[in-house]
């Protein structure tokens, strides 16, 4: 293992931050009449300390500098902090990193207080050991600071991973290896000028050239289930929003369907023409899919570390199945074990609604298919079959009271979510 520890910048690598840094710097240059600045040279703010991109980017009077920082930190600290969203795959990396015993760390010219506030806001905080940066009004113009004492709160060997020229040499003023990378603010140009070590064009490689031959985390599985009407398919919008800026990789998929092949099964399950379709042969179809599902699509996508979301998995088949059609929970269970193959969802978010209130929704809404034109009390039968399978307490499952508006359920469900996540993260 060539490191024991990597530091990490904040702005343009762990971070899209260009939004929140170049809005509230305009809005403070704009206070103070200083105004018609490019969106180019708005990005100069990225990565320097702010009393040094006031006046070297806009010409700023030193006597203007103070005020120019107040303001642009009572923006950022109101909504700048917030405009913000990680790079995907950042999260596994991370991951990889804590798996296999590496320390990480964030070095970063941006005040610490804000560093910590996106660090916790989006997720990174479980991950690190550690966040550096300036603490007073009035600060080093050299980075080399944070990245001295980042170094020597992570001990060991330590390699400075950022997107700007300042990042590489602070790296080589503290004596530790650099690595740049491109998908930030900087250039590839700038990089190699400055003497990087090496540089990464993607987090994919920026994870090869740190991680070596050790092995990469594992992605995620996540299921979503509930009754009929419950709000999943919003709800899945939502949480996949969330997630993606989080810097998860997303891979979405549904049962029954998902490849080609599931969702020609798919569409002989829901097709309302087929009426004569026996109970057993309905619960054969389901497993056909989620067999086809899980070799296509979901086993794959976590191999590759990326975060599965799936609309229904084998709980909706023991619900529906087994509780609705009366079939029996174990034996939609063995029938399921070789479809699966032991692919099981790591957290499963249950959108709890009562059976009733959930069917009419869905009844209101558009033509419904085979399963959503049941007798009231094939749901009934559903519902009570979910209501055991989420109160034996086996497993990870976010439950969320799925009434209410869609913002309230989604922050309810996003809330659970982040939750699980940290507590993954630190386990």
């Amino acid at each position: 293992m060539k490191y024991s520890a990597v530091l990490f910048d904040l702005d343009g690598t762990l971070t899209r931050s260009e939004e929140g840094i170049t809005r509230s710097a305009l809005w403070a240059a704009e206070q103070l009449n200083y105004t018609g600045f490019t969106q180019e040279q708005l990005k100069a703010f990225i990565g320097p300390p702010l009393y040094v991109s006031f006046p070297k980017v806009m010409g700023m009077k030193e006597e203007d500098v103070d005020e120019a920082v107040r303001l642009y930190k009572e923006r950022y600290a109101r909504i700048g902090w917030l405009e913000n969203e990680v790079y995907p795959g950042i999260p596994r990396l991370l991951r990889s990193l804590k798996e296999n015993g590496l320390k990480a760390l964030i070095a970063t010219a941006k005040p610490q207080v804000f560093a910590e506030k996106i660090a916790e806001h989006f997720g990174l905080l479980p991950y690190l050991d550690g966040i550096v940066g300036p603490t007073t009004e009035r600060v080093s113009i050299s980075k080399a600071d944070f990245v001295r004492k980042a170094a020597q709160m992570a001990g060991g060997k330590a390699v400075m991973v950022g997107d700007r020229c300042f990042d590489v040499d602070a790296a080589k003023e503290v004596g530790i290896d650099s690595i740049g990378v491109t998908y930030g603010y900087g250039s590839r140009e700038e990089l190699y000028a400055s003497g990087a070590d090496a540089i990464a064009d993607d987090v994919r490689g920026l994870q090869r050239l740190i991680l070596g031959d050790l092995p990469p985390a594992r992605g995620i599985f996540i299921s979503m289930e509930g009754m009929d009407g419950c709000g999943k398919t919003t709800q899945r919008t939502a949480l996949v929003r969330h997630l993606e800026a989080m810097g998860w990789e997303v891979t979405q998929t549904r049962e029954p369907g998902g490849d080609g092949i599931a969702e020609k099964i798919r569409q002989i399950i829901l097709d309302p023409a087929n009426t004569e379709m026996f109970d057993e042969t309905e619960a054969y179809l389901y497993a056909a899919s989620r067999a086809q599902n899980v070799r296509a699509i979901i086993r794959p996508a976590v191999e590759d570390g990326r975060l599965v979301v799936c609309d229904r998995f084998v709980d909706s088949s023991i619900a529906y199945q087994g509780g609705g059609r009366g079939l029996g929970a174990e034996r939609i269970g063995d029938l399921n074990a070789m479809a699966t193959g032991g692919c099981l969802p790591d957290l499963t978010i249950y959108l709890d609604m009562a059976a009733g209130k959930a069917i009419e929704r869905r009844r209101s809404v558009g033509v419904p298919d085979r399963l959503e034109r049941q007798k009231d009390s094939f749901y009934e039968r559903t519902q009570r079959a979910y209501d055991v399978l989420f109160s034996k307490g086996d497993r990870s499952v976010v439950h969320v009271d799925a009434a209410g508006s869609i913002e309230e359920v989604s922050e309810r469900m996003l809330s659970g979510v982040d939750e699980w996540l940290s507590g993954a993260a630190m386990n």
